[in-house]
């Protein structure tokens, strides 16, 4: 038979070249690995008897071949290399083809931007103390990125921009939260896709709270976008078998019973989305089977609770409760008639107090404090109604109530002398935008959004003052209007006084204010000298550059340099009087930046020193700011806990036997200096 087409015994192996084209690689969502049916015919097939072979027509042969080369003709799309009378049809990359050894690299498809996550299951654990610090900062610092470039590309979105233009992918989502997660995969600024971690994640904590599930992706919590269970596929799996790694249980199913420490959890699937209702049988495939595997290989998994906040963006927020050991599993009947898988899991124990029980616990506070504890609290409001919301005195460690003792100042205290009170404000009469005089001082944009969240860290932020015809609500008057969180300093073992909120603080916002008595540098170096306590804001690093700071993605938005920021020549005179600021602890990790501010003084020299949040910050979780005089005090002495910034002699009740010995000489150098 005479053919232009070549055709390979498929009977043969042939030597393989050095360089196969690989097949085009198709994810599947949820891997199944099935046992294959025994072949109970093979027996009867597997033999054949030769006489029959002989018996077959030459002829019917011929016409079997000719039907098979016509279907090899209709099977493909693209002219074959080396056969230029041969052409197909329907191109198909998984299909089996002969390449020329010359051409084999040619056929790889090219590599793409995106990585596939890994499927080597691993478990962090015997961190040290550096070490968790270490992934602490990594885990602030990707969500501070995260976070900076949501906010900056739905600035950029409001100005008309496009993502193409700032070189993210053409297909990436209109969400911003999907592109910002999308820019940050593509320059590999995602956690932990390297190893799949099973267990608790590297500087994740207990009680972390997440608004959006591509934040809980990028830090490799929870790796899937709307699937409630996140698994190692069988297919991808060191054992062949699906592995769970993490749960997200937010009320979607009707048969979920949560007690809490004990979860009963549904399987997914068997519903349409949006619809709580089942309407078929659930499946043991996917993630339900990963599930069960994992109640069997006694793996557990991290469980993340949805629940509603008026706080969040999303209006739900996601918090991390920990790890839960999977116990039984059965099938059962559901509230909608069809079967669904169940899963009794328990929390571990050891573990920091669940966070959504933490949420509940806060909000009972602010409802009934002292039904909720009755015994600690010193104050139900220690500044007197001079804030917008009352300020929390609690103390249940001893009897000191040295917060007490002090005159409260909602506000700064300035000297009449050394300020211009001539500046004329905005004309604007409702609130101001794009063009007013005070907004062209921030560079000609909108330093705040529409919730009062602060889009980008500056060396200074002008807001309007009483000289401006504006409105109190006005979008550049955020930091002017008080507490928006309510407040309790608290007496702590470890830092001495500290700050917490009983409310869930978004990433970008305002806080609370320093206050106390201006004075110059000179004046406080006399000051100083009585032994009376003063806060220094050169002290304060420049934390204010990370916030907003997307240049590791566009690297062409770069932060203002320092050079714009003015020398700050003064220092807050806090022996007499003061606020809950005061009271912030130190960390080397803080939660909290500096933000200097000026409004109706126009001397730079004196300007405002606002507290900002860095994270979404815990109800109940210790508000902690940088506080470089700190930072060189456990530099030298290897202190590792938080300080207070007023409470650092009260602290030494938790140092080590060398750092006791040193008190003399510590007293000396920091008694003055706060």
């Amino acid at each position: 038979m005479d053919s232009t087409i070549p055709f390979l015994d498929l009977n043969l192996l042939p030597d393989p070249p050095p360089i196969l084209p690989g097949p085009k690689i198709e994810p599947k969502t949820e891997p199944v690995v099935l046992p294959l049916p025994p072949n109970h015919a093979a027996g009867d097939d597997s033999v054949q008897d030769d006489s029959s072979i002989s018996q077959i027509d030459e002829s019917d042969v011929y016409v079997e071949f000719l039907r098979i080369s016509e279907m090899f003709h209709a099977a493909f799309a693209r002219r074959m290399s080396g056969y230029r009378d041969t052409t197909v049809a329907d191109p198909n990359p998984l299909s089996i083809v002969p390449v020329p050894e010359q051409n084999a690299v040619s056929a790889v498809p090219a590599a793409r931007h995106k990585q596939m996550r890994s499927a080597e299951m691993v478990r962090a654990t015997g961190l040290s103390l550096a070490e968790e610090r270490y992934f602490r900062e990594l885990v602030r610092k990707t969500r501070v990125l995260y976070e900076s470039l949501r906010i900056f590309l739905i600035r950029e979105e409001e100005r008309g921009g496009t993502g193409e233009a700032l070189g993210l992918p053409p297909n990436a989502r209109k969400r911003a939260d999907m592109k910002a997660a999308a820019a940050m995969l593509q320059r590999g600024l995602w956690l932990n896709r390297d190893k799949r971690i099973v267990g608790t994640i590297p500087g994740v904590y207990v009680g972390d709270q997440f608004f959006f599930r591509m934040e809980m992706c990028v830090v490799g919590l929870h790796g899937q976008v709307q699937a409630g269970i996140d698994y190692v596929g069988a297919a991808r799996s060191p054992n062949r078998e699906p592995i769970a790694t993490s749960i997200i249980v937010s009320g979607g199913y009707e048969d979920d019973d949560d007690a809490g420490e004990v979860l009963i959890y549904t399987g997914h699937g068997g519903k349409e989305r949006h619809v709580m209702r089942h309407c078929v049988n659930q499946k043991l495939e996917g993630g339900n089977l990963a599930l069960e595997r994992s109640r069997y290989h006694g793996i557990e998994v991290r469980v993340i609770r949805g629940i509603k906040s008026d706080r969040s963006p999303t209006g739900k927020v996601y918090v991390y409760d920990g790890l839960y050991q999977i116990v039984d599993y059965w099938f059962d009947v559901g509230k909608s008639g069809f079967g669904v898988y169940k899963y009794k899991l328990l929390r571990l124990p050891g573990q920091p107090e669940m966070g959504t029980v933490v949420f509940k616990f806060a909000a009972e506070l602010k409802r009934r404090p002292m039904l909720a504890r009755p015994k600690g609290y010193m104050s139900l409001d220690i500044s007197n109604g001079k804030e917008k919301l009352p300020v929390y005195l609690f103390n249940d460690v001893d009897s000191d109530n040295a917060p007490m003792l002090f005159q409260y100042a909602a506000k700064p205290v300035y000297s009449p002398l050394g300020f211009s009170r001539g500046y004329l404000g905005c004309t604007c009469t409702s609130s101001c935008s794009v063009g007013c005089p005070c907004i062209n001082k921030n560079g000609g944009e909108l330093v705040y959004d529409s919730g009062g969240i602060l889009l980008r860290g500056k060396p200074v932020i002008y807001e309007c003052g009483s000289s401006c015809r504006c409105p109190s609500t006005c979008a550049n008057r955020v930091s002017q209007r008080g507490l928006k969180s309510c407040l309790e300093i608290f007496r702590s073992r470890e830092t001495g006084w500290g700050v917490r909120s009983l409310d869930l603080i978004r990433a970008g916002e305002f806080i609370c204010e320093y206050t106390g008595i201006v004075v110059t540098q000179q004046v406080a170096a006399i000051i100083s000298m009585n032994g009376d306590s003063l806060i220094n804001p050169s002290r304060f690093p420049h934390r204010w550059m990370e916030w907003g700071d997307v240049s590791h993605v566009f690297p062409g938005c770069v932060q203002p340099g320092l050079l714009s920021l003015p020398s700050l020549d003064f220092a807050l005179d806090v022996s007499r009087l003061r606020n809950v600021a005061c009271y912030v602890s130190h960390s080397c990790t803080p939660n909290v930046m500096v933000q200097v501010v000026l409004y109706d003084e126009c001397n730079v020299m004196y300007p405002h020193l606002m507290l900002f949040a860095m994270e979404n910050i815990p109800p109940l979780r210790e508000l902690s700011v940088d506080y470089e005089v700190l930072r060189i005090f456990i530099a030298v002495f290897g202190f590792a806990h938080q300080l207070s910034t007023l409470g650092l002699m009260q602290s030494f009740v938790a140092m080590d036997t060398q750092c006791k010995k040193s008190m003399t000489t510590l007293e000396a150098l920091f008694s003055n200096v706060v």
